[in-house]
């Protein structure tokens, strides 16, 4: 066909592969004077490659019009559409109001922070994006997008573009896929190592003979074999580079992978063509060793990666595959096999000695002791009894016990930690992203200062131009620059949640290091969150068991310690209400509200009672004394006084004692009554005068930090129920206690799953050892190079030694991330 026959054929439709249009054309790129129209976003993508390549001249001398992009699609990117099925996105695509979606996918083919970077730009261009987190270090996407705006083939085929894979996020095949990559990294690491070896034993005789100990002929043999051994290393164990520094220019963009590459390949074609023309210097030894120690160096790197995440990743994990359901219970205890999966709230489960808990429930029948390691990070097992809560994951240790589900799926303790884990490393702290600016500027330099130590050399005429070239290229890898954040960032998020700390904010780290306050709230979190009722002081006409009843009606559904504290004791009371409260009105840091029988009531502090009774309650009936207290009361009529017992935590002494031997300020801020709190503060050695407020609403506590803030201070608090929410979204770094509300953990940034307050001096000490790793791996990193690279420029610096130098560095940086796994990072 000819050209212009092409031209008029195509006119009528799409441009490029000359297919109808389908109606008005919304896609048309600029090509030979004129805009064409296109029918597809794929057709104008290619088009407009063809164009920025200057290949504009294609379309006048083509003799057919250009395949679709989809013609030449493999079979699985084809494939990708039917993940915009309903049926296919039901297991593992969040569904939210006007279309929202959100996904987490899988990567596979992650090299390099360069490629995690490269794939969220991407995808935060894609239409309809309003979300997207790509995390190195367990090589996960989380995206959010408008199903009207965009569809999830289109994400999983961006992603494609890039040079990934991206699957829907599953622990198995996460497992799979990383296996899979150890053994290709173990491979390479194998084959880069053998040829290393192979090719110094030609190369040492070589370099320890003098000149004319060895007859050419020979030399030129040891010439030959080396590139026959070396030419596996570059084509296999290589492959990743260049792939790599493929992937970063086709999208231009200058990442870590095009200088390591770019010496690759340079010394490999140098060496190829010396060894023909039978003149001039090899570099097969250096070459070969470069692979190798850079593949060594980056499998190091991933097995901490994997090591550090694996703390997070085992809570996953856990649960069983199948549960014991008993359906007939209490009137029959025969049991059928159910699938974990299929369990709904109400189900009745059987969960002998020794196996793990399906779901979160309630014991009904049984006593045990149940090893909740997996949240606390804590062997001891836990006592168990009917009434107590169990979590799903957890492991019964000691006799059977039979357990009420009340949550399933995604509605778990354990799936809610899971996720408030993802967000946390998803996130990116400010110190990681100033990493990532200064490795990707890095790279561009590098490949500068070889072109410039090149053409000083050159015009110098000299032969040892490429030599030096070579060898700048070699000894200032970006790697140990780029890995110096990462690495220690996830060896310290491992070590965080190894003592029990979940962090579920990527800024945890870096703000913990800075902190100069602590606050607590004192009921639950200084307590040992174990409440017990002293006295009932009866105020009116109402015998001790009644008020008990009714104060444990007003709170029940609440996660508060003295709540749990009411109702525990109206359940060891005799007699039950014959009616149930309604109307119920919770007031954060004053008490509950709420219609027993058509009377209102009220019980909490004194004024938010009083404004119900509507007279003073007489000063003998509230002594000041160590007791928590709570009133009771209705309209016209105060009805009782509740004393509550709470004894400090065993080990809050310890872990103050300790925060304050780091620098910290200690504080402590309660709604209890001032005998109660002062008691605790001076149990605890809390400076009573500057640092406790006692009878502290929500809006007091918000008001206390901000007043340390305006001080320049940076402020933790450290809470466990819904009054503490304001002010620990108001903190700088909020902790809620693993026991505490849903809400308060919900706003925190971290959550101290084990209950051991010593945890937090612990966690202190990691976030203040993170932040000095992460600057003695920049400073070694900028260090080295500020040293190396004129070294190199001179020709001091061999291409073997330069290869040596760079695998080092690396190595040093990885190595010293590592000492935050055991606890190091002191120095």
């Amino acid at each position: 066909m000819s050209a212009s026959a092409l031209e008029a054929d195509v006119a009528a439709g799409c441009f490029h592969c000359g297919l109808p249009l389908g109606g008005a054309s919304r896609f048309t790129v600029f090509v030979n004077g004129a805009e064409r129209d296109m029918c597809c976003a794929g057709c104008a993508a290619v088009a407009e490659t063809i164009v920025a390549a200057g290949l504009a001249d294609y379309y006048r001398h083509r003799s057919a019009p250009g395949n679709r992009p989809e013609d030449s699609m493999p079979q699985w990117m084809r494939d990708l559409e039917s993940f915009d099925l309903e049926a296919v996105q039901h297991s593992f695509v969040q569904r939210g109001d006007a279309g929202a979606r959100r996904a987490e996918l899988l990567l596979e083919g992650v090299n390099c922070p360069a490629c995690v970077w490269l794939v969220e730009q991407r995808l935060k261009r894609l239409p309809g994006v309003n979300e997207v987190s790509v995390n190195y270090a367990t090589q996960r996407v989380r995206i959010g997008w408008s199903d009207a705006e965009l569809r999830l083939s289109s994400i999983l085929r961006t992603v494609a573009n890039v040079g990934l894979r991206a699957h829907p996020f599953d622990a198995a095949h996460r497992t799979a896929l990383r296996q899979k990559d150890k053994r290709r990294r173990l491979f390479e690491l194998a084959l880069a190592a053998l040829g290393m070896m192979q090719v110094m034993m030609y190369a040492v005789p070589v370099y320890l003979s003098d000149a004319g100990d060895i007859a050419p002929e020979f030399e030129q043999l040891m010439r030959w074999a080396s590139l026959i051994l070396t030419l596996p290393v570059v084509l296999v164990s290589a492959r990743s580079f260049f792939f790599g520094a493929w992937r970063d220019l086709a999208h231009r963009r200058i990442g870590m992978d095009v200088p390591i590459a770019l010496a690759i390949a340079g010394a490999f074609v140098a060496s190829v063509w010396a060894t023909v023309a039978g003149r001039g210097e090899v570099y097969f030894d250096s070459l070969t060793m470069f692979v190798f120690l850079l593949l060594g160096a980056r499998y190091l790197e991933a097995e901490s990666r994997a090591r550090a995440v694996a703390a997070i990743e085992r809570l996953s994990h856990p649960l069983p595959a199948a549960a014991a359901c008993v359906p007939r219970y209490p009137d029959s205890k025969e049991t059928r096999t159910m699938a974990t999966a299929a369990l709904v709230p109400g189900n009745m489960v059987l969960v002998d000695s020794g196996s793990a808990i399906p779901a979160d429930g309630t014991i009904m029948e049984g006593t045990s002791e149940v090893n909740e390691a997996l949240l606390s990070g804590e062997a001891r097992p836990v006592p168990k009894r009917a009434g107590d809560t169990v979590v799903g994951g957890t492991l019964n240790v000691g006799s059977p016990l039979f357990v009420r589900i009340s949550r399933v799926g995604a509605d778990t303790v354990l799936s809610h930690i899971v996720r408030l884990a993802d967000r946390a490393l998803g996130e990116k702290p400010r110190f990681a992203q100033m990493a990532d600016r200064i490795a990707g500027s890095f790279s561009l330099a590098v490949l500068i200062l070889a072109a410039i130590t090149a053409l000083a050399w050159l015009s110098a005429g000299s032969e040892l131009w490429f030599r030096n070239a070579i060898s700048v290229l070699v000894v200032t890898c970006p790697c140990a620059l780029s890995l110096a954040t990462p690495a220690a960032l996830a060896a310290a998020t491992g070590r965080l949640s190894g003592i029990g700390l979940l962090a579920t904010r990527g800024h945890v780290l870096e703000t913990f290091a800075r902190i100069t306050d602590v606050v607590f709230d004192k009921t639950g979190t200084l307590t040992q969150n174990e409440m017990r009722v002293a006295r009932v002081v009866p105020l009116g006409n109402l015998r001790a068991e009644t008020i008990l009843l009714l104060a444990a009606e007003l709170e029940l559904g609440s996660g508060h310690p003295l709540a749990r504290a009411l109702t525990g004791a109206a359940n060891d009371a005799p007699g039950m209400l014959a009616v149930r409260a309604t109307m119920l009105m919770h007031s954060a840091g004053e008490g509950v509200e709420g219609e027993i029988n058509g009377e209102r009531l009220r019980i909490g502090t004194a004024t938010f009672v009083g404004a119900l009774v509507g007279k003073p309650l007489a000063q003998s009936a509230i002594p000041e004394h160590s007791h928590s207290q709570v009133l009771l009361g209705q309209s016209g009529e105060w009805l009782a006084r509740i004393d509550l017992d709470d004894a400090p935590r065993p080990d809050a002494r310890a872990a103050l004692d300790a925060l304050r031997a780091a620098g910290a300020r200690i504080h402590v801020l309660s709604g209890d009554v001032p005998a109660a709190v002062h008691a605790i503060a001076r149990e605890l050695g809390i400076n009573e005068a500057d640092n406790v407020q006692a009878r502290a609403t929500p809006q007091r506590k918000l008001e206390y930090v901000e007043a340390l803030q305006r001080k320049g201070c940076v402020v933790a608090m450290v809470g466990d129920g819904i009054n503490d929410a304001p002010v620990l979204a108001k903190a700088a770094l909020s902790i809620a206690m693993g026991g505490g509300t849903d809400l308060a953990r919900a706003n925190a940034d971290m959550v101290l799953l084990s209950g051991r307050l010593t945890a937090l001096a612990d966690g202190l000490g990691v976030a203040r050892a993170t932040r000095r790793v992460i600057g003695q791996n920049i400073a070694w990193a900028i260090g080295y190079n500020a040293i190396a690279v004129p070294l190199a420029m001179m020709g001091w610096i061999s291409p073997w030694v330069a290869a040596l130098g760079m695998s080092a560095s690396s190595l040093l940086v990885v190595g010293n991330a590592a000492r935050l796994h055991r606890g190091g990072g002191k120095g």
